[in-house]
């Protein structure tokens, strides 16, 4: 079994909850996400039969945590 941890802190992490809660909630084949939040940090636990599964859910939370970043960036930028 591989097992692999992304960590998000800072303001990402505030939206990470809530915006990334049903993605890590779905059942995927040879795929176990786990998400928890601790003192404003948000850490999401993946374990997965394969490298296959593994590469396919950790690119699924990534471009996840990417779009939040990218809305960040974009409602930071004011004219």
């Amino acid at each position: 079994m591989l097992s692999a941890r992304l960590t998000i802190d800072g303001s990402a992490a505030k939206v990470a909850m809530p915006a990334m809660g049903p993605e890590t909630g779905r059942e995927l084949p040879r795929t176990e996400t786990r998400m928890t939040e601790k003192n404003g940090t948000v850490t999401i636990e993946v374990t997965a039969a394969d490298t296959s599964a593994m590469r396919a859910a950790l690119n699924s939370h990534l471009e996840c945590i990417r779009i939040i970043e990218d809305i960040e960036d974009l409602t930071e930028m004011k004219p």
